[in-house]
């Protein structure tokens, strides 16, 4: 077999470990995990993977692993796939056969068939090894929801050696035509930071207000500013998302209480932005606060950069899309996604590119479908094969001529 055709042929490849496939995302939907540390799933796919002439890598943070695969030969180039496996701490309301079995945790990113797409795409490049012109490392992440899994396993060094020239990963979504790859060079997915503020007056009657210093009317303007802040100076062209969502003060209805407390998050498409807006937070927590006389403290929780694709790494997988799933079987992505992906710290690393792969139920309407983080969020598994297959495409194509345009 041809390289040229080792990059076209892999529906049967995806075909032929389907069923597997299938049972094991089940398995691993029906028994979730939260966090860095996923023990019980890195054990199922580590089985999955038994007999496999793979080299394993683990770290000392995190449950993660990446099994490398080192082909027949060829020009010495790595490729690198990721899934991550990690769940979320939501109460299932799927009514799956498979539901989880974990009361306050569930699969409702996709992890599980990340992670399942991932193991079938080993097998079926286990399988054509001798042809393999370079290395595939399959990284097995834990803790991305929140946990930042994958700084963890490139601090650990389990990325270094062999160091990919190219990294790509899938996402499922439910919200997308089954089987329907999207994707964009550039920003395809915001930053995502958590924001804190602590307004410190001084507690008193509710009745006699003038004799305290009230920090809930303190807060409320802070959080109107902070609107006005992202609407009027903030560019409309390279946008930003500041949302508080939780604000706690007080604890009966006379009184006044002595802080209140803000609790929200950050979302920018470019790393100039998020500076910018991280700093008008500080400033005007503090400054606001001074202004009534009290005492404004504000603390960022970084979080996940923007994951931003390399050009020739969108254009690789948008290629392999349509050679594997047809000109139907791509869809460009117009604008970038506000939520965050761990992913981004693997791709400031090494150039490659991220994408989604619809997966809506059949007969669902995608526009309408119980969304990612959702406790009802279904998908429609036939996509899974798809997703093999694309892996094993985007692997061959990389390793056989780089980033070189087709």
């Amino acid at each position: 077999m041809s390289l040229d055709d080792m990059a076209t042929d892999w529906s049967g490849a995806a075909e032929s470990v389907f069923e597997e496939v299938v049972a094991l995302r089940r398995a691993i939907h029906a028994d979730p995990e939260i966090g860095l540390h996923c023990p019980r799933t890195s054990a199922r796919i580590r089985a999955a993977l038994a007999g496999l002439p793979l080299e394993y890598r683990e770290g000392t943070s995190t449950t993660g692993f990446v099994a490398i695969l080192r082909g027949g030969g060829g020009n010495g180039r790595t490729v690198l796939l990721r899934g991550d496996m990690d769940a979320l701490p939501m109460q299932e309301e799927t009514g799956l056969d498979f539901a989880s079995g974990v009361p306050g945790a569930m699969h409702a990113c996709g992890h599980d068939s990340h992670t399942a797409m991932l193991v079938g795409a080993a097998k079926a490049l286990c399988a054509r090894r001798d042809d393999l012109p370079g290395t595939v490392v399959f990284m097995f992440q834990p803790g991305e929801e929140g946990y930042h899994g994958a700084r963890f396993m490139i601090e650990d060094g389990l990325l270094a050696d062999p160091a990919p020239d190219a990294a790509f990963a899938l996402h499922i979504s439910p919200n997308h035509a089954s089987g329907v790859v999207t994707t964009r060079t550039g920003t395809v997915m915001a930053s995502a930071d958590t924001l804190h503020a602590r307004i410190t007056g001084r507690g008193g009657h509710a009745a006699m207000p003038h004799g305290g210093l009230d920090p809930i009317p303190v807060a409320c303007e802070i959080v109107t500013a902070l609107q006005v802040y992202i609407g009027r100076q903030v560019a409309v062209s390279d946008p930003a998302v500041l949302s508080i969502t939780k604000i706690t003060a007080g604890t009966a209805h006379n009184v006044i209480p002595g802080e209140a407390n803000l609790l929200g998050t950050l979302r920018t498409l470019s790393e100039a932005t998020r500076a910018q807006c991280q700093a008008a937070f500080m400033r005007i927590v503090e400054n606001i606060a001074a202004a009534h006389g009290a005492v404004g403290e504000a603390w960022i929780e970084t979080g996940y950069p923007v994951t931003v694709n390399d050009p020739r790494g969108a254009a690789l997988m948008r290629e392999c899309a349509v050679g594997q799933l047809g000109e139907d079987g791509f869809e460009p992505m117009v604008h970038p996604i506000m939520g965050a992906e761990d992913f981004s710290y693997v791709l400031q690393a090494y150039p490659g590119a991220f994408a989604f792969i619809g997966a809506a139920p059949v007969g669902s309407d995608p526009a309408t479908n119980p969304p990612l983080h959702n406790t009802r969020m279904t998908i429609d598994e036939a996509a899974m094969a798809k997703g093999v297959a694309l892996h094993c495409a985007v692997a061959t194509r990389f390793l056989e001529r780089g980033f070189e345009a087709a």
